[in-house]
């Protein structure tokens, strides 16, 4: 089940920022359920494997929330886009001494030039935004001839498959399963198949990498490293 698409660009920045206040990103980092923080550790270290970029080197990320793939790369200049001005407090903070650009609102509406970035990273946003097309429209403007976006979806077929059996099971009332909510999945608008997400991705961009955490026969988050075509 996917939620109701919101009406207009107040109504998004509403829901998002409700999103952050009721699901606090940096706690979902940091205390929630080994496995989660687990799978989330496999994630971002396939982020940072794939985006392996020189020093220097101009790296955005659409949806940055609260800067936690960002700081990863200490040694680029940052660009942070989010709809969230809730998101992007926890950002400035997160990214505090580095050089890091944080804007709010849609990436398309800031101005950014053409080809004008190396890397581009947007994990698991795809599924929060009303027009995905968009925003991979946006990717392929802004980034360079030689550059690569790493672009990751939740696998919700399969979350919420999991999810449902846990509740039945009634394991969600005891232990580490208790918080299997926390995700903030009933925001979602958007739920691919893992050939839906390569589909998506191919109407602009050539897959070059495909990753799964936390492996293969479990790809609860599907990680593609795309170039530009031709």
């Amino acid at each position: 089940m996917t939620a109701p698409l919101p009406k207009d660009a107040a109504e998004v920045e509403a829901l998002n920022d409700t999103f952050a206040r009721t699901h606090d990103i940096d706690a979902y980092y940091a205390e929630s359920s080994p496995i989660i923080r687990f799978i989330e550790g496999r994630r971002l270290a396939t982020i940072r494997r794939f985006m392996s970029l020189p020093r220097g080197a101009r790296l955005l990320e659409i949806g940055c929330g609260g800067g936690h793939v960002l700081r990863m790369f200490p040694e680029q200049q940052l660009t942070g886009v989010d709809v969230s001005g809730e998101m992007l407090e926890k950002a400035r903070r997160n990214l505090a001494g580095l050089d890091a650009t944080l804007l709010k609102g849609d990436v398309a509406q800031h101005g950014l030039a053409d080809r004008s970035f190396d890397g581009i990273v947007c994990t698991e946003v795809l599924e929060h935004v009303v027009d995905p097309n968009h925003v991979l429209a946006e990717i392929a403007r802004l980034l360079a001839p030689n550059g690569k976006a790493v672009i990751t979806f939740p696998n919700d077929r399969l979350i919420n498959a999991a999810k449902t059996l846990i509740r039945r099971s009634g394991l969600a009332r005891v232990g580490p399963l208790r918080r299997i909510e926390w995700g903030g999945d009933h925001y979602h608008f958007h739920v691919w198949s893992l050939a839906e997400m390569r589909s998506l991705l191919e109407q602009r961009f050539r897959i070059e990498q495909e990753s799964h955490a936390p492996s293969r026969i479990a790809p609860v988050r599907c990680c593609f490293l795309v170039r530009l075509r031709g």
